[in-house]
């Protein structure tokens, strides 16, 4: 991901998330103006954040959007952030039509929350040198939210085995081996039940030898564990993602919160696990100059 390095043996990262659409579950539009969305995430690395994820679809069930309309949602804020500040940028699609715009724009790397459900987004990493591609754990279509989802034997087994599955994928697609991240993928088809069991579990992930994502800020999941159902959505807990070292051998992530604040999550979710699998790889992101995080 550009010049920037990572080296997720050692430290953390993370990554401020912009919602540029108007019916995000969190922040209901807050930042679907191209201004306000410039602010928030300028605000966010002022915080502390070392990435800023865009994206221009809700993960969720809503009004279909177009491949046109995603892509005037998230070019404008890819060229206007990058044009202002060095901090590397994250597009969140799962379209490998905007994926590939996002990346040519200046964008260094490309987040897709539904598991190569279109696997030629991995080809247009593939051919944008040093970007990157985090790969999540859904168990079901774009924008689908499965009823009551069953995982046989259990989930971390379910999630663990699909993940090394899809980097296998993406790495015959020609996605260099150290540009790749893994996200298990909390509460996408997930019961809390569920993605509490993945974040006791995390260092399964881990010891598949890659990165590790984890999206947390704001998922039900914790809202439901920590009694605050309905509060965790009014609070400042918005939009950062933490990448880095469980116990200084490899890879977790967490979204907790305002960049600057750290969330009240954060006590639930940082999962310190040895890493049974190799040594992570270091992970190049971002753009010239940008120093040390999702």
């Amino acid at each position: 991901m550009g010049p920037r390095r990572f080296d997720f043996t050692r430290e953390f990262a993370v990554m401020a998330i912009v919602n540029r659409t108007p019916d995000s579950f969190f922040d209901r539009g807050a930042t679907f103006v191209l201004d306000a969305a410039l602010a928030h995430a300028e605000a966010q690395v002022a915080g502390g954040a070392d990435i800023v994820d865009v994206g221009g679809v809700k993960a969720g069930p809503g009004e279909p959007v177009s491949t046109a309309e995603e892509l005037d949602r998230v070019l404008g804020f890819v060229s206007a952030f990058r044009a202002r500040s060095s901090v590397p940028v994250s597009i969140d699609t799962y379209r490998p039509e905007v994926a590939n715009a996002a990346l040519d724009a200046g964008a260094d790397l490309v987040n897709d929350t539904t598991g190569l459900s279109d696997p030629e987004i991995a080809d247009v990493v593939a051919a944008h040198q040093d970007a990157a591609l985090v790969i999540a754990h859904h168990p079901g279509p774009p924008r689908s939210r499965p009823w009551r989802p069953d995982y046989d034997p259990d989930v971390v087994t379910v999630a663990t085995r699909r993940l090394s599955q899809l980097a296998d994928q993406a790495i015959r697609r020609g996605v260099p081996l150290d540009q790749l991240i893994v996200d298990p993928g909390h509460d996408l088809g997930k019961t809390t039940a569920q993605s509490l069991h993945l974040t006791r579990e995390i260092g399964q992930i881990c010891a598949l030898g890659y990165p590790v994502l984890v999206a947390m800020s704001n998922k039900d999941f914790i809202g439901e564990a920590l009694g605050l159902e309905g509060a965790v959505a009014q609070s400042d807990d918005e939009g950062v993602l933490e990448l880095g070292p469980p116990d200084g051998q490899g890879g977790t992530s967490q979204e907790v919160g305002d960049a600057g604040a750290g969330g009240r999550a954060g006590g639930l979710g940082t999962t310190r696990r040895r890493r049974h699998g190799p040594s992570p790889r270091s992970l190049h992101s971002g753009t010239p100059g940008q120093s040390a995080p999702r």
